[in-house]
């Protein structure tokens, strides 16, 4: 992603708080789906529960981030929707590709070996719709297998197609941040209403059955965060005091398990409070090189999870003739994770980062690499 000249009182140019909080993000969701795995006589936290709502600080995050990298360009009329475009292919394909291909490898050898996927789910229309990543966009009742947590790609990928229309409305309410933020809030609430009555489910239940919806409002949030924090002020000790407070706050929501609207509201001060210790040099160990580059592998640990999850419960059903549905063992699931950290090390080094340099030279001639702190 383009580099970015701080000004002396916004943000620095690299937000490693911010990448480093992606690292924890995805390990929520990537628990999330395991605890779904054991015995529930094994015991049950609410936090790791509602963790399947990082997806929305996910959201939240990009709209922040985009507006940090992209901000000064727009506001100076450089701003090039295609050069935009390109690197925001160069971020999501290469490793999206590959995810999806080995899935694809997955079925296809164990149909022929006669292990039956759940054809209703892993359909040549999902399949089409998962590589264009436009599975997010329609009511599906149903869902898709195929790459299952690529659907928030699928959202990613429509807010990114909006960002000049985003751009232009923050640049318009660039001095009232609370107007900004307000306007986002008020397309929550409104988007919420219309979801429930459509679906009867609150918003941040949207997946693949038009989880575009969750977003849209979600990343004008975040673009809303970052005009705040661009415009505040706050001493070291006061940073690391509203870090620790609002990130309390949210485990608090989620261990009581608040109303899934409630905890995501509760995640935008996290952002906000992650980002003003970069203003105020409060990173600390948040900074550190394995905390920076886990945030910057968590895209490839979100998407490879599951299907690595899956890939394990069919082989091991198979070998020992019983169901899929198996509950798995701690001693497996601590197991399983540390194959799947390992291959997101070995998928972002060697899939990811060589792939979107590939594209950029491709497409753009010769541009810097992308930042730390860009979303995924």
């Amino acid at each position: 992603m383009t580099s970015v000249t701080p000004t002396r009182d916004g943000y620095p140019a690299d937000l490693r708080a911010l990448t480093s909080l992606r690292a924890f993000l995805a390990v929520g969701v990537v628990l999330f789906h395991y605890q779904l795995q054991w015995d529930p006589a094994l015991g049950f936290s609410p936090i790791i529960e509602r963790s399947r709502l990082a997806v929305d600080a996910f959201f939240m995050l990009s709209g922040f981030i985009l507006a940090h990298v992209y901000g000064p360009s727009f506001a100076a009329g450089t701003f090039s929707y295609r050069r935009f475009i390109v690197a925001r292919i160069a971020r999501l394909y290469p490793l999206h590709l590959a995810v999806l291909g080995g899935v694809l490898v997955m079925v296809i050898v164990a149909r022929a070996a006669g292990v039956q996927y759940d054809p209703a789910t892993y359909t040549l229309e999902g399949f089409v719709k998962t590589l264009l990543l436009v599975q997010a966009w329609f009511p599906n009742l149903l869902g898709y297998n195929w790459s299952g947590p690529s659907w928030s790609l699928s959202a990613e990928w429509f807010a990114y197609l909006l960002f000049p229309a985003y751009a232009l409305i923050a640049m318009k309410l660039k001095t009232r941040p609370w107007a900004l933020l307000f306007l986002g809030a008020l397309g929550f609430v409104v988007i919420d209403a219309v979801y429930g009555q459509m679906f009867g489910k609150v918003l941040p239940r949207a997946e693949d059955n038009m989880g575009i919806l969750r977003i849209l409002p979600e990343f004008l949030i975040g673009m809303a965060l970052y005009g705040l924090g661009h415009q505040w002020h706050w001493p070291r000790p006061i940073a690391i005091a509203a870090c620790v407070i609002a990130s309390l706050g949210l485990l608090l929501a989620m261990q009581f398990s608040l109303d899934d609207r409630l905890v995501v509201a509760l995640a935008a001060p996290v952002i906000l409070t992650w980002s003003m210790l970069a203003k105020a040099t409060g990173e600390g160990p948040l900074s550190a090189p394995l905390a920076v580059f886990s945030g910057e592998a968590s895209f490839a640990l979100y998407l490879v999870h599951l299907p690595l999850l899956v890939a394990y419960k069919g082989i091991a059903s198979e070998l020992r003739g019983i169901d899929s549905g198996f509950y798995m063992s701690p001693l497996e699931l601590a197991g399983l994770f540390v194959v799947t950290v390992a291959a997101a090390a070995a998928l972002h080094l060697g899939v990811e980062k060589p792939g979107r340099r590939w594209i950029r030279r491709r497409f753009e001639g010769r541009l810097p690499d992308a930042r730390a702190g860009e979303p995924g």
